[in-house]
């Protein structure tokens, strides 16, 4: 295997994901407002594809590499979650605004929207290393996704023997990202800040990931016997991250519809694990 050409591969299936996250962006050219009932149902199938890809897909390749009990794959999904328990609670103490939000439309991307209409470098910079932390579970899984490339069994692309998970997480996280491009963009056009800067700041957010997903890909590739606790680790990460703050602002999103976006959001939690479910087993 063209070790370069792997690298080069990874780097470029994260900076899809990125890319992906201004897709959230792109509504608002031809619309003003997007619908709570959309808005929530756009969280639901976000939820339920990064669900399937973690149960279905990171849990399931985990458990395949492990022999007798399950030790270290649980430890990777227990230190997942606390990671992102941890991170997002130093996180939270971080002010990079200097100033109060209001609550309306609030998501928890660590994006502060008027940083971005100022475009100071110093808070951009800020925000870019706390975007870092916490878009790191996002790369450390498409990362991990990678880690049996060049292996028997993969999809043949580009010379490389890819992966069907490596795919099937890319194409997940690509679909994760777009509400959060959209949560962030909601607050800047409520500023009135142009439509492709709002693009660019549902990208920026998202920025970190391609590295983190070089990172992790070197690290399970190095130490193939850590790969289930690496496997471990995304999927318990990207499992809280749904539950935590993806349900949240789903139900946030749908609080003024009719049975409060419960509906919506099942609909949309069904309908992502309709289409991951059929891919993840073939």
């Amino acid at each position: 295997m063209n070790v370069f050409a792997a690298y080069a591969f990874v780097f470029v299936a994260g900076l899809i994901t990125c890319l992906a996250t201004g897709l959230g962006a792109l509504p608002f050219f031809v619309v003003d407002d997007v619908s709570e009932r959309w808005t929530v149902a756009l969280w639901g199938l976000a939820s339920g594809i990064m669900l399937a890809a973690s149960g279905f897909g990171l849990l399931r390749e985990g458990l395949a590499l492990t022999t007798g009990l399950p030790t270290v794959l649980a430890v990777g999904v227990v230190v997942g979650v606390a990671l992102v328990i941890v991170a997002n609670a130093v996180l939270d103490r971080v002010d990079v605004g200097g100033h109060e939000h209001s609550d309306e439309h609030e998501h928890d991307t660590h994006l502060d929207p008027e940083a971005v209409a100022e475009g100071d470098p110093k808070k951009l910079a800020l925000i870019l290393g706390i975007l870092t932390v916490h878009s790191f579970p996002e790369g450390v899984a498409i990362g991990v996704s990678f880690a049996e490339m060049g292996l028997q069994g993969g999809i043949s692309l580009f010379g490389l023997s890819v992966p069907l998970l490596a795919l099937v997480m890319t194409v997940a996280i690509s679909v994760h990202n777009i509400p959060e491009g959209l949560a962030i963009s909601i607050p800047l056009k409520a500023m009135a800040v142009s439509k492709w800067r709002m693009v660019g700041a549902a990208v920026f957010s998202s920025l970190p990931q391609p590295i983190g997903a070089v990172i992790a890909f070197a690290f399970v590739t190095w130490a193939y016997d850590f790969l289930p606790f690496g496997y471990g680790f995304a999927a318990g990460a990207m499992v809280y991250l749904v539950l935590s703050e993806f349900v949240p602002e789903a139900l946030e999103a749908g609080r003024d519809l009719d049975g409060h976006g419960y509906r919506e959001l099942v609909l949309g939690v069904v309908a992502g694990f309709a289409v991951m479910i059929p891919l993840l087993f073939v």
